[in-house]
């Protein structure tokens, strides 16, 4: 048992790192790729999330938007298909050694993660085509709100379904209080954890934040996912949290590219499902509470702004506002991580501990 337990903490660790040097390694032609190729916005964004003029943000970041190219989040998705699909192959060609063990595609844990992976970042890098060519019926190019907001309800849809009829899951854990059927209410419950999670994606604002936040959410999870004994849905974690630590050296400021669109999808979608995965739905604002605290400002925003008639902030999310009250960007990315990183831990702890 001690043997066993010690294999696959060398192998989610190791591949792990494996998946993090090949990104880092590939990361070079990328940039060149995306500069070559001028892969940024061409102008600058003219209204906030929050709906008010982006006055506040472009005096912080218009320069730096219309010169650093999007789509770095190609970095996690490619680097991370590959690390799965290249341990496949490489059980099928050893399929009684101990390479062949290394593979973690396994029907019960992470196909249904994997296949969101590719199907959401592959919306996301549309969207992100979109914008870099000012085309789409987005302001400044790209899907309006409503078209994403489909598109990721639709996918929800899609894995609330499989969850409910084909696997046959209804039960939603509660820590310290229990286990709860909820019948067929279970797909519209995905649907909305879905666009919580996929809501998050504004946190992808400053050089580092976006990296650094969803790397302890990864973390957590793998960390979630070896106590179950789901060590293929841990290493698939890994996976992910070794290739965002790659993307981080060079996202951190000055960032050579930004996650945009395609990374951000793909995260906060695969995010949802490996949640249900671990039945940790109901820690998830926990371990994912920087996300929670970046939407529920602009939704702050806007409540005060219809019914109060101004701004509780000086410009959402809510990074933004401490940037605009003097805060180095830098300091901003840093706290955000060391809070990112507590609840996380804490939701690991109260996960596994209830």
């Amino acid at each position: 048992m001690i043997q066993f337990l010690t294999f696959n903490v060398i192998k989610i660790l190791g591949i792990s790192a494996i998946a993090s040097v090949i990104a880092f390694l590939w990361s070079p032609f990328l940039i060149d790729f995306l500069y070559k190729h001028k892969l940024w916005k061409k102008t600058a964004r003219e209204k906030a999330i929050s709906g008010e003029d982006a006055v506040v943000f472009n005096s912080l970041h218009k320069e730096r938007e219309t010169k650093v190219p999007r789509m770095g989040g190609l970095l996690i998705f490619i680097t991370t298909v590959f690390i799965a699909l290249f341990f496949f192959v490489l059980s099928l060609i050893f399929p009684d050694t101990w390479l062949g063990d290394l593979n973690f595609l396994s029907r019960s844990q992470t196909w249904l993660p994997l296949i969101t992976l590719i199907i959401a970042a592959l919306v996301g890098l549309f969207d992100d085509i979109l914008v870099v060519s000012s085309m789409g019926s987005y302001i400044g190019g790209g899907f309006s709100f409503k078209k994403r907001l489909l598109i990721i309800a639709l996918i929800g849809l899609a894995g609330g379904m499989w969850f409910y009829y084909k696997l046959g899951w209804d039960i939603i854990s509660i820590p310290l209080l229990g286990e709860f059927s909820i019948g067929v209410f279970y797909i519209p419950l995905f649907i909305i954890v879905m666009i919580a999670c996929w809501s998050g994606g504004i946190i992808d604002g400053i050089d580092g934040l976006s990296g650094g936040t969803f790397a302890s959410i990864f973390g957590a999870f793998t960390i979630i996912s070896f106590a179950q004994g789901k060590y293929d849905l841990a290493t698939f974690c890994a996976v992910i949290t070794g290739t965002i630590f790659a993307f981080l050296w060079f996202n951190i400021p000055p960032a050579r590219f930004y996650m945009t669109e395609v990374g951000s999808t793909a995260l906060t979608c695969v995010m949802a499902v490996v949640a249900f995965l671990t039945d940790s739905v109901a820690v998830l604002p926990i371990i994912a509470g920087l996300l929670v605290l970046e939407v529920g400002s602009v939704i702050i925003q806007l409540l005060s702004k219809k019914f109060r008639h101004k701004k509780v902030f000086l410009s959402t999310p809510i990074h933004h506002h401490f940037e605009a009250i003097g805060w180095p960007a830098s300091k901003v990315t840093m706290r955000f991580w060391v809070i990112g990183v507590i609840l996380a831990i804490i939701g690991v702890v109260i996960k596994l501990g209830g």
